[in-house]
């Protein structure tokens, strides 16, 4: 029996723009899933964090007495019982060949530099008995001055976050396109420029607050050790807690099994992971770490928290000349795994999509009393494109333009790419004019304007603001040979 089927129908369906149907949804809404809080190992014990309430101070007794005879509590660990094996939590990004790095223990042993650094490990039978033990730690503080102002930390004489430092600056990057050779001369353009409008903006700081809370677990088995962590980065961290606990890399296995959020704030080497695989070494036994809600927001690194001295140069038409910034940004009390790059990553998109022949950069990382800083939604990009819209926003008021005309007056035309940027980037497509005019047509633009001059004419007490932001990312850096990790974006 001879069957014909039509060509049409053994021609492949198409997948390039079709829906694809998600798979996961089922198993993670119904609760069929392996957080790792969910696990219960034979044996395990609990950890739970004894935390500074101070922000600064010299650590001058902690008396843990009653917490070792509180019910069901197995041990209690100081930074002075571990000071010989907790080595240093490591900084991977030494962004210029000076940069100070005072070192970051896991657990405080004689001063505390931020609200919330550990002093303290309770190990007990459940969860509940070592939360309890907790608040029978009595530890007593010698109180210091808290830098937490950046402006006033980078002054002359300024009190110190680190007292073995000589000041409260990790180091100092400049990125200057007429020294690069991918611009002209900044001072020179700023000095020729018609208008030149300076501004200072803050970025503020803020809490990652992933919906699952960092969690750890460590099996220890002989030399060997199993660890499961909600982590971003799993095999960077089994690099990293090798290299910090001198466990034999090979003896050492990290797991990420499903993780609830992250977007930064799991990327991430932290203070706990270490501690439970300390402990669990010294006990032999399975131990498990859950941060409560107000430890995570207390002390799971934070993003951004910048204060952004912002120029732009500019003739009387709107034809933008230069950019010229600097930047404070705060590290926190220690350098984590990338701090000081986050910052540096920013450095090459404060120009936008935006043409012009000159552009300067600088950064002081500067050391707080705050939690440290880290990766966070875009790492350094978004605080740069904040800066750049605000400031074309600043200057098209000061050169009576509208702000969306300003901008179409300088950015990278569509039959320009690929196009290298002043800050030695490129780009290479885009049609920033068809996306904008297909978004004015979305959101009825005319008619918004007229909206907006009727209720300013009739002094309507509910007022309509218009602004505009334009968006451009790296990611994925390459090469890979280079930027080892960091290429995968």
């Amino acid at each position: 029996m001879t069957i014909t089927e039509n060509a049409a129908d053994l021609a492949p369906a198409k997948e390039v723009g079709k829906a694809r149907r998600r798979k996961e949804d089922a198993r993670l809404i119904t609760g069929k899933t392996t957080w790792t809080d969910n696990m219960v190992l034979p044996g395990m014990l609990h950890l739970a964090v004894v935390r500074s309430p101070v922000a600064h101070a010299r650590i001058t007794s902690i008396d843990v007495s009653a917490a070792q005879q509180s019910p069901n509590v197995v041990a209690v660990f100081t930074g002075r019982d571990l000071a010989d094996e907790q080595g240093s939590i490591p900084c991977a990004w030494p962004v210029t060949p000076d940069m100070v790095n005072p070192g970051h223990p896991s657990i405080a042993v004689d001063q505390v530099n931020h609200v919330g650094e550990a002093v303290a490990i309770i190990v007990a039978r459940s969860k509940v008995a070592a939360q309890d033990a907790v608040e029978l730690v009595d530890v007593d503080y010698d109180v210091l001055p808290a830098v937490v102002d950046m402006e006033e930390a980078v002054k002359e004489g300024a009190d110190l976050v680190h007292d073995q430092l000589d000041s409260n600056t990790s180091y100092h990057f400049v990125f200057d396109a007429g020294e690069a050779g991918t611009g002209s001369d900044t001072e020179q353009a700023f000095a020729d420029a018609e208008v030149v409008v300076s501004r200072r903006f803050v970025q503020q700081r803020l809490i990652p607050a992933f919906m699952e809370p960092r969690s750890v677990v460590v099996q220890p088995q002989g030399d060997n050790f199993t660890m499961w962590s909600a982590t971003q980065v799993p095999h960077i961290l089994r690099v990293m807690l090798a290299t910090v606990t001198g466990v034999p890399e090979h003896k050492l296995r990290v797991i990420a099994p499903d993780v609830g959020g992250g977007f930064g704030g799991k990327l991430q080497v932290n203070p706990e992971e270490v501690l439970a695989l300390l402990v669990a070494r010294r006990l032999g036994k399975p131990v498990k770490w859950t941060e409560t809600r107000s430890e995570s927001l207390m002390t799971a690194h934070h993003g951004r928290d910048q204060i952004q001295y912002v120029d732009a140069a500019a003739d009387r038409d709107g034809t933008l000349r230069g950019i010229r910034v600097r930047i404070l940004a705060d590290m926190g009390a220690y350098l984590r795994l990338i701090t000081p790059g986050v910052p540096v990553l920013g450095a090459f998109m404060f120009n936008g999509i935006y043409k012009m022949g000159a552009y300067r950069f600088e950064c002081d990382g500067v050391f707080t009393n705050k939690v440290p800083t880290d990766a966070y939604r875009g790492a350094g990009r978004p605080e740069a494109t904040f800066a750049v819209e605000r400031i074309m926003d600043e200057l098209a008021v000061e050169l009576g333009m509208d702000p969306l005309e300003l901008r179409r007056k300088n950015w990278i035309n569509a039959e320009e790419f690929p196009y290298t940027t002043v800050a030695g980037m490129e780009y290479d497509s885009g049609d920033y004019e068809a996306a904008t005019q297909t978004a004015l047509e979305l959101i009825g633009y005319d008619e918004l304007r007229a909206e907006q001059r009727r209720r300013r004419e009739t002094n309507d007490p509910v007022q309509l603001g218009i602004g505009f932001s334009t968006f451009t990312e790296m990611c994925g850096i390459a090469p890979s040979r280079v930027l080892g990790s960091l290429s995968y974006g």
